[in-house]
């Protein structure tokens, strides 16, 4: 017997980053839009296990280090049992990309396991057990559009009328979200920004109830994306061209890496992949569409 979960990858429209708490963290204000880009996890009994395969895996752990292996752990510490189970990852979301898929594996860890071991565990309690595995991997979970309070934990859903467009330029190589986070954090020293308390914006809200994609383009933001330019400045590049060649907004992808790309339809979608592609400011260029559901089982 096996489960097999979908999930899909996220793009932050609105991260908003506080000042630097006692414990370590930030205070978030994140809007979370899920896009069909996807991994695939399936579960099968078995002593604990994580094998990966898919496209641009370099990187990622296999075995007990893998977030999903510490998802169906605390699954496992909840219910009173061990884990045992085999994971399997077949991989489409990018890597270190700045677009969760990590934290998308544990998502569906936790539900593929939920349902190998017949366990009967409310979605809330799954939302919290994700929590305690990392920030980002509740949304993953809960999926759509939402707003993300605290550590981006506390989920509130958001009304998205329609369907919006992307295309995501993705970069050699990965940025760590520790390191981000921290460049973040020396750039407002050095510049004596102090961080103030981030509210969602009121703009982008409405641009996603009217379904409306040109203003949503000009509300998107990201106070981390200073951070991810610094370490890696050949970013500058790919957001200008996503600006000449006509995207409706763009931003860096939550910690980056990967570069977003607001288009105003299918077709506008494909012509600005073309033309990023031909300018090769990019590994690759892949389009989705968003909201899409959270993880969910396929079998």
């Amino acid at each position: 017997m096996s489960v097999t979960v979908k999930v899909p990858a996220k793009v932050n429209l609105q991260l908003g980053v506080g000042p630097l708490r006692d414990d370590g963290y930030h205070d978030l204000v994140n809007v979370f839009h899920a896009v069909s880009l996807f991994d695939e996890v399936t579960a099968a009994h078995g002593p604990l296990a994580v094998t990966v395969a898919g496209a641009s895996i370099e990187g990622v752990p296999a075995g007990p280090d893998n977030l999903a292996a510490r998802a169906a752990r605390r699954l496992a510490d909840h219910l009173g049992r061990e884990a045992d189970v085999r994971l399997h990852i077949d991989k489409a979301i990018p890597v270190a990309g700045g677009m969760a898929g990590g934290s998308a594996d544990a998502a569906a860890a936790l539900l593929a396991c939920a349902r190998l071991w017949e366990a009967d565990v409310p979605f809330e309690t799954l939302l919290d057990l994700a929590a305690d595995v990392g920030s980002d991997v509740p949304f993953a979970l809960f999926g759509g559009t939402a707003l993300g309070l605290g550590r981006g934990e506390r989920l509130t859903a958001l009304p998205c009328e329609g369907e919006f467009h992307w295309v995501f330029a993705l970069a050699d190589g990965g940025l760590s979200t520790p390191a981000v986070f921290a460049e973040c954090d020396r750039l407002r020293a050095a510049f004596e920004q102090e961080a103030g308390w981030p509210h969602e914006s009121p703009e982008l809200l409405a641009a996603l109830t009217a379904g409306d994609a040109k203003a949503l383009g000009a509300a998107l933001g990201n106070d981390l994306q200073p951070a991810a330019l610094s370490l890696r400045p050949s970013l500058g590049r790919t957001l200008a061209a996503g600006r000449e060649f006509g995207a409706l907004g763009g931003l860096v992808s939550g910690s980056g890496p990967t570069c977003a790309f607001l288009a105003a339809d299918a077709g506008h979608a494909a012509e600005l992949a073309a033309a990023l592609d031909e300018a090769d400011v990019a590994r690759a260029l892949v389009t989705a569409t968003g909201p899409v559901p959270g993880a969910h089982v396929l079998s």
